[in-house]
């Protein structure tokens, strides 16, 4: 959603700022601003991108902070929406990330009282709340506006004359890097890394004031708490370009490092029993969203087949408004963030039906990772674009990976098979690296698709969900319309749609289900769309009835998932290049979706 930034010590904060903003444009880019502490209280904002803010913003001393990037979510991007908000005395300034429910009878209420009110925001309720309880101590007045809203957040703010920020969260993330004279905070720790490793990750409800030299954290209740510091193992150069050109394409050729650094070690604890721990399981449900959920759906032919359990797969936004069997499956719940709003609700939904339930994530100490019974985290690396790529391969070696406990587990696995795959996921990094290495190639079979505005992904099997995941890159990032389909639904509805100016991307592998995907592309053939086909190197059958033809490694059925993945994210890279996008910001999207 947006991102929020805040320092104290001695640097100049507006550096600071501006340079943790820039490290969290993909939270969100329409607006930004900051206010410091300098003569009072400054603040600067305005539409647009930071590079905008950065080249106007005057040259102001000051060693304390608060800064904040947007996505609209209420209240169009404008100068007057933008953060940071003051208060009608402009004593008070303050930064949000999340939706205030009630903001609508709040704001009446206080414009009854004689506070005007600048925005169309649902934010700016809340700098007026600290404004009527606000009698010199800031934590207070924060704690008790938070009180009377209803709704989600993460707020840092200060006022005039203070030596501290205050913070507090609820379903929003929040960190704060602790550093040696200096204290940053940040909705993550990207934007503080540069300053240093050891994060305190706020728990829910949680609240603090944070200076240069002092951390006071204070719980749900009000109770001073003890948060331990995490140490991060990433470093500000995994969290730069590295000399690519955009973040996405960085991300996608650091994959067979990231399929390494997931299997190591867990692999290990899936022989040892350590991931999940032996439990009974007769039924399992996967609940993510958006690139996630076509990581569960994979999951759920990974699951099914290796381990012989009933999986269901069901989107975290429809989850907690199902009514529930009165089942209690073992819950799977997959988020890269760690915070996304609509699964970490899912999450404790069912909590709260009986379920056990696991987090699939990429944050240690995120939200998720907290609230449910194990987690398992996919060391993926920080991952920048908006567009999921390494995040989204290190889920599928999660779903291999559970899938192989929960196979062995109830004995539907023998050792040789369990060997056989892990051997074949050991592979998997240099299959990955012999797809990069045809990246000029892929480049230049994408023409079709780049002058197209519709376009279609096919699969079957595992490779359904894979074309799915297909199809959202390539409308995430080339703003083409694209949709995945089953390649068996295609004469329910969709092949009246295709014809010369319509490209198809097939997918076929050699699996149970080759001969009915010949069949399908050759009836798209058929209708005179162009087709571009993703399959194995020695299948002269596909080459036979497709325009353009990329090949794939050779690997097991059941594992095609992973190199066919990266030859669709490339796909998408390289369209979206040729189209001029903006492809690590593509309009409207934000990294970790953190409202529902």
């Amino acid at each position: 959603m947006c991102g929020i930034v805040g320092y104290a010590g001695g640097r100049r904060a507006v550096d600071v700022l501006l340079d943790g903003l820039r490290r969290l444009e993909y939270r969100g880019y329409d607006s930004a601003g900051v206010a410091i502490s300098y003569e009072g209280l400054k603040i600067f904002k305005d539409v647009g991108q930071l590079s905008k803010i950065q080249s106007n913003i005057p040259n102001w001393e000051g060693g304390m902070g608060i800064g904040h990037t947007r996505w609209a979510t209420c209240g169009r991007p404008s100068k007057e929406n933008s953060h940071p908000f003051t208060d009608c005395s402009g004593r008070i300034a303050l930064v949000h990330n999340g939706i205030i429910e009630n903001h609508l009878s709040l704001r009446k209420q206080l414009e009854e009282e004689g506070h005007k009110f600048t925005s169309e925001t649902d934010t700016e309720v809340l700098v007026h709340l600290m404004e009527r309880h606000y009698d010199g101590n800031t934590h207070a007045a924060l704690v008790t506006a938070l009180s009377e809203v209803k709704g989600t957040y993460a707020v840092a703010a200060m006022a005039e004359g203070d030596d501290h920020i205050v913070v507090a969260r609820k379903e929003n993330p929040l960190v704060i890097g602790v550093g040696v004279g200096e204290n940053i905070l940040a909705s993550d720790v990207t934007a503080i890394l540069n300053l240093t490793s050891r994060v305190i990750y706020l728990e829910e409800g949680d609240s603090a004031i944070v200076s240069a030299n002092d951390i006071t954290i204070f719980d749900a209740q009000g109770n001073r708490a003890k948060r331990d510091p995490t140490t991060i193992t990433w470093s500000i150069e995994d969290a730069e370009k590295g000399g690519f050109e955009h973040y996405m394409l960085k991300e996608i050729y650091e994959q067979p490092t990231a399929i390494h650094n997931s299997l190591l070690g867990n692999l290990d604890e899936i022989y040892a029993g350590a991931i999940i721990p032996d439990i009974d399981v007769t039924s399992v449900k996967l609940v993510a969203c958006g690139s996630s959920s076509h990581a569960a759906m994979v999951g759920k032919y990974i699951i099914e087949s290796m381990a012989k359990l009933p999986t269901t797969v069901e989107l975290a936004s429809e989850y907690r408004y199902s009514p529930g069997t009165g089942e209690n499956p073992f819950t799977i719940l997959l988020t890269q963030s760690g915070e996304t709003a609509d699964t970490l609700a899912a999450a404790r939904e069912a909590r709260r039906r009986g379920c056990r339930t696991m987090s699939v994530t990429n944050m240690v100490g995120s939200t998720i990772s907290r609230e449910t019974d194990h987690v398992f985290y996919t060391n993926a690396g920080p991952e920048t674009s908006v567009a999921a790529t390494k995040s989204y391969i290190t889920q599928l070696m999660a779903m291999y990976l559970l899938g192989l406990r929960l196979g062995t587990m109830r004995q539907a696995l023998d050792r040789a098979e369990v060997r056989n795959i892990s051997t074949e996921l050991r592979s998997m990094p240099r299959y990955v690296n012999g797809v990069l290495d045809e990246a000029s190639e892929i480049e230049n079979a994408v023409e079709m698709l780049a002058s197209a505005n519709h376009a279609f992904y096919l699969g079957r099997n595992i490779n359904y969900p894979t074309m799915l995941e297909g199809a959202l890159k390539l409308k995430e990032v080339s703003y083409i319309h694209a949709e995945g389909y089953a390649a068996g639904e295609l004469k329910h509805g969709p092949l009246a749609l295709l014809d010369a100016t319509t490209p198809v991307v097939a997918a076929c592998v050699n699996d149970h289900t080759r001969e009915k995907m010949l069949g399908n592309i050759s009836e798209v053939a058929a209708r005179d769309s162009p087709v571009l086909g993703i399959g194995l190197e020695d299948d002269r059958d596909l080459a036979a009835i497709t325009d353009i033809k990329i090949n794939i490694p050779t690997v097991s059925p059941i594992l095609s998932p992973v190199p066919l993945t990266v030859v669709l994210q490339l796909i998408a890279y390289y369209v979206a290049k040729k189209r001029g996008c903006p492809i690590d910001r593509p309009r409207n999207l934000a990294k970790s979706v953190t409202v529902e």
